[in-house]
């Protein structure tokens, strides 16, 4: 006899599903204080079973933040409950405007603007941040978005926004498609990640370098961040999707 178990799963699997996870390689784009990741062959088929060896820091591609990435004494990666990995997810789509301005910060007018349109954003969620950054992968070149004096220009969130989703509206956690929480003007102007800091701070995680949020609506599809369980780890690839209502 078949449970309620096994009808939400066949139910889940009757839905769309959306990778939201970058493959990735040595070429693949990153931090630029980290080396590119390194894929060795220690056994091949001759040998009677293929087996590689693979050295890359934990931030790179599409990958996970736990809070003790920023903020000593939170949390580590495997210290994350299973149920925190699964949430409602909301995506803001800011992706016009990034083609416009590329150096914008989200701010907590947006938030407002937003929720003017869409309603107010529940608790408990995941909050994405769309611009379609994604698109630019896998150029490294392309992600980074030097100006003529050598400066990014990226978007990202405002603080004010982040404080505003966490304290007024208790949202869960964040993601992106950029490499940083914050834009990259507002890290020249403070020398710091404070969006970065403030949302491990608050004891949770939050996934960078997503792909695929313009395949997603605004509300109604639920995120899966699956990842593996190093001990201690500050963050690791993550394979995130989503399952569309």
């Amino acid at each position: 006899m078949e449970n309620d178990l096994i009808t939400a799963l066949k139910l889940l699997k009757s839905k769309t599903w959306v990778d939201l996870t970058h493959p990735f390689d040595k070429n693949s784009p990153h931090f630029f204080m980290f080396e590119s990741a390194s894929i060795k062959t220690l056994f091949d088929y001759p040998d009677g079973f293929f087996a590689q060896q693979f050295t890359f820091p934990g931030q790179y591609g599409t990958h996970i933040d736990a809070p003790c990435h920023f903020v000593e004494g939170k949390r580590y990666l495997h210290e994350l409950e299973l149920k925190e990995l699964v949430l409602p997810l909301i995506v803001i789509d800011q992706s016009k405007r990034a083609k416009q301005d590329p150096t914008f910060a989200f701010s907590r007018q947006d938030v407002l603007n937003f929720e003017q349109e869409y309603g107010k954003i529940e608790p408990d969620t995941f909050v994405a941040l769309r611009t379609d950054w994604s698109h630019r992968w896998p150029s490294q070149e392309a992600m980074d978005n030097k100006d003529a004096e050598g400066n990014n220009q990226i978007p990202g969130w405002g603080i004010d926004a982040l404080k505003f989703l966490f304290e007024e509206r208790g949202i869960k956690a964040i993601g992106h498609e950029t490499f940083d929480t914050d834009a990259a003007k507002d890290f020249r102007r403070h020398n710091a990640l404070l969006g970065e800091y403030y949302v491990l701070e608050q004891d949770t995680y939050q996934i960078e370098l997503m792909t695929n949020l313009d395949k997603l609506p605004t509300r109604g599809a639920v995120i899966f961040n699956i990842v593996a369980k190093p001990n201690n780890a500050s963050g690791f690839p993550v394979r995130s999707f989503a399952i569309l209502p």
